[in-house]
């Protein structure tokens, strides 16, 4: 077993690229969290302060993950949902750091985004756990 876990989920997906082109499209951060199996820092993405209506997609290839009106303040440094959009993410489990955890990709292109735990809020009860790197937002268009 290892500590890290640096490979995608098994399967394929939509959108699959060489390493090289990951490399080039994404920042260094997103690339080491969305590649490479990476954890942000807590607190530190700016998605954890933004409140508008609109999607967040995954930075690695657009697929729309969560709706804006599903995320919530969880109080762990990451930016937290209680539901993602139908078929947006995927899961995997997770035995990386001596323990199974429930690892959330993106089901179009394998993007590693976070984990879910079962200690969420009301309806779902679930916390999806999410690395802002991982993502980006697309606000809602104004009527």
């Amino acid at each position: 077993m290892s500590l890290f876990r640096k490979e995608k989920p098994a399967g394929h997906y939509p959108v699959e690229r060489p390493d090289a082109e990951w490399r080039r499209e994404l920042s260094p951060e997103a690339y080491r969290v969305l590649r490479q199996h990476g954890t942000e820092r807590p607190g530190t993405s700016p998605l954890n302060r933004e409140k508008r209506p609109g999607t967040f997609v995954c930075a690695g290839c657009g697929q729309p993950l969560f709706d804006a009106a599903t995320k919530y303040e969880s109080g762990t440094g990451w930016p937290s949902f209680w539901q993602p959009l139908e078929g947006g993410v995927g899961t995997t489990t997770d035995r990386s750091f001596f323990m199974v955890r429930t690892e959330v990709h993106c089901a179009n292109c394998g993007g590693h985004l976070g984990h879910v735990f079962p200690d969420g809020p009301p309806p779902t009860g679930q916390r999806y756990c999410m690395n802002g790197a991982a993502m980006r937002f697309e606000a809602a268009e104004q009527e």
